[in-house]
């Protein structure tokens, strides 16, 4: 392997001890109680060290669920050009929310339920978590005007779509979290998708309408 594939290896080794060891002490103290010197020490780094792969202990915690959006964009991306909008998408996404689950350590189930709980808990990770999804909705858009060969600045359609659609992906994974946290997360998807093609124009309850 060459130098530079050695630095990267320890590069990503590092920026995955910061996690792990980052994951714990919020796991254990909370994230507010938490400080940067505690994560780096945790790994005998300096905090200095930290500051190379993280601006802030909240983007530790955000960077996991933005690992996850990264994945869906790159699932994305790989889907036949044929596909509609729709389809790509939860192709996209529960495919990826399976892999998670066929890994046999676990490891990226586990980690993933504890962010939630983590944004749950802590205003400041769920404010960080709110302006990285602004940033990969635009990025999510961009690309479905790509796949719908339209201008995302004359046409919001790519737009609308890559926003309810992580509304949607958010509230699922929250239900998933604190209602139903023995289902299988990529069913749950699935059965999101499902919602979002059956369309959001809901009738009025019958009682509602005649008050």
């Amino acid at each position: 392997m060459s130098e530079a594939g050695l630095r990267e290896r320890k590069k990503r080794r590092t920026r995955e001890a910061l996690t792990e060891a980052a994951c714990t002490l919020f796991a254990r103290q909370g994230v507010e109680n938490t400080t940067v010197e505690q994560i780096a020490a945790a790994i005998d780094v300096s905090p200095r060290t930290f500051f190379r792969y993280f601006s802030s202990k909240e983007e530790v915690a955000v960077s996991l669920l933005d690992d996850q959006v990264t994945a869906v964009i790159r699932a994305l991306e790989a889907r036949p050009a044929a596909e509609s909008v729709l389809t790509a998408l939860r192709r996209a996404v529960v495919g990826v929310a399976r892999s998670h689950e066929d890994d046999r350590s676990g490891d990226g189930q586990h980690r993933l339920r504890d962010v939630r709980a983590l944004l749950l808990t802590s205003a400041t990770v769920r404010a960080a978590s709110l302006h990285q999804g602004v940033l990969r909705s635009g990025e999510l858009a961009r690309l479905l005007a790509l796949r719908m060969g339209v201008d995302p600045a004359r046409d919001g359609r790519p737009e609308l779509v890559a926003t309810i659609t992580l509304c949607a992906l958010e509230s699922t994974v929250s239900g998933w979290q604190v209602h139903r946290p023995e289902a299988l997360l990529s069913d749950l998807l699935d059965e999101a998708f499902d919602l979002l093609a059956e369309g959001l124009d809901y009738p009025s309850s019958p009682g509602v309408a005649d008050s």
